[in-house]
């Protein structure tokens, strides 16, 4: 149903323009940070956010979807709840509420009275966005709408998008930290196999006007159904952007030239050790650690890296589907990587896929939609092929590989 895409494609950039009217004024966003406790904390994290940018993302798409596919919306999953507590210590559940005069009322009482930043908000809540791509709307594919489900993450890298970094460098075209990072995901998929069928990656902080200082993002999609396969990738090749004195995010994205032949990888910042020795044998230089696990994906859908290794399990089924999706469409996928560790041989189709429609029933919390042996998202199954081939036995202790 291509329609369900260019309707997610629409609501992602609305959710976009949130996340950066959010970063706008400074005083506003110190408010919109709570901490995170409990059963929705990520135990990754000492500690761990959720902001009202976050809530009322995940509340707009499932309006939205809602709205469009009456029956949508409620299977609409996503990493936050809806519950906000202010201030002064009130428990309120945030909505997207049916006029933007009541959704400013809600948000005031979220913000502590904050009328102008309360009347801000729900205007760019409410403001109408259009938003597609040609190669989208030139096509239509039908996928029975009570096949689907959804996982949202509003705001991936939330650290990030605290923080808030606009000055970082990119390493060959992929950062490390900072605003560039964050990522809006949505993917859709299949409610009795698991499989994704489509993924929207919006990444809200591409460049910055360094006048205005206002933000230009970049949205990718892919569509993967019954052997029908689209995806965005017709955009040029981040690599290749050209230097723009005005703008800060691409001007060295092509800097150091090409990247060096031979597989590459990025991984998180707080990869294993043994993981990363294993990487440098195979890789040699080419490993780049970045923040975000959206991101990280991004660049292996941008073909910025060949694969995103991640070993632990604390990525969610938020956190991959979209990428997962958009990599199905391109010929490429997301496995699961501790079962590829245990698995002797094997060609790349027989690896296990990631799944998207089951949880650990015997975890609590956000734990039970953990992506528990950890992933590879790969662009090519003859990559992956090949990784896996090298990659396994460079894990192996040093006295059995001699």
């Amino acid at each position: 149903m291509s329609a369900v895409l260019r309707e997610l494609l629409r609501v992602s950039e609305k959710a976009a323009d949130i996340a950066r009217a959010c970063r706008q004024q400074e005083a506003l966003f110190q408010l919109l940070i709570e901490e995170k406790t409990g059963g929705e904390k990520n135990k990754k994290f000492a500690v761990d956010f959720k902001t009202l940018a976050d809530v009322l993302v995940q509340e707009v798409i499932k309006q939205s979807v809602e709205n469009k596919f009456p029956g949508l919306g409620k299977k609409v999953l996503g990493e936050e709840s809806n519950e906000f507590t202010n201030d002064l210590g009130e428990k309120m559940i945030v909505r997207l509420c049916p006029t933007e005069e009541e959704t400013a009322e809600l948000l005031s009482r979220v913000l502590g009275g904050n009328k102008l930043a309360s009347e801000a908000l729900a205007r760019v809540v409410h403001q109408d966005v259009t938003f597609g791509d040609p190669a989208l709307d030139a096509v239509e594919v039908d996928i029975p709408q009570d096949t689907l489900g959804i996982w949202v993450d509003p705001i991936d890298s939330t650290y990030q998008y605290i923080k808030g970094s606009a000055d970082i460098k990119s390493n060959q075209g992929i950062f490390p930290s900072g605003l560039q990072c964050v990522t809006i995901l949505i993917g859709v998929y299949d409610l009795h196999t698991g499989v994704p069928l489509m993924g929207v990656i919006n990444q809200p902080f591409v460049s910055q006007d360094l006048n205005t200082l206002r933000w230009q993002g970049q949205c990718y999609w892919g569509l993967s159904y019954e052997g029908t396969n689209l995806h965005s990738l017709q955009l040029p090749d981040p690599r290749s952007k050209s230097s723009d004195t005005q703008s800060r995010g691409t001007e060295d994205a092509g800097s150091e030239g090409e990247r060096p032949p031979g597989l590459s990888a990025v991984i998180s910042t707080s990869e294993k050790d043994t993981i990363r020795a294993a990487l440098a044998r195979v890789c040699g230089e080419r490993v780049f650690p970045a923040a975000g696990a959206g991101y990280k994906s991004l660049c292996v859908v941008q073909g910025l890296a060949d694969l995103y290794i991640f070993s632990d399990d604390t990525t969610f089924k938020w956190d991959s589907c979209a990428a997962h999706a958009i990599l199905r469409a391109m010929g490429g996928g997301m496995v699961d990587f501790s079962r590829c560790l245990r698995a002797s041989s094997g060609r790349a189709h027989d690896w296990p896929q990631l799944l998207y429609h089951a949880g650990d029933e015997g975890a609590a919390g956000v734990d039970r939609w953990a992506n528990k042996g950890g992933l590879v998202a790969y662009r090519s199954q003859k990559q992956l092929e090949t990784f896996l081939s090298l990659l396994i036995p460079n894990l192996a202790p040093a006295d059995a590989r001699t």
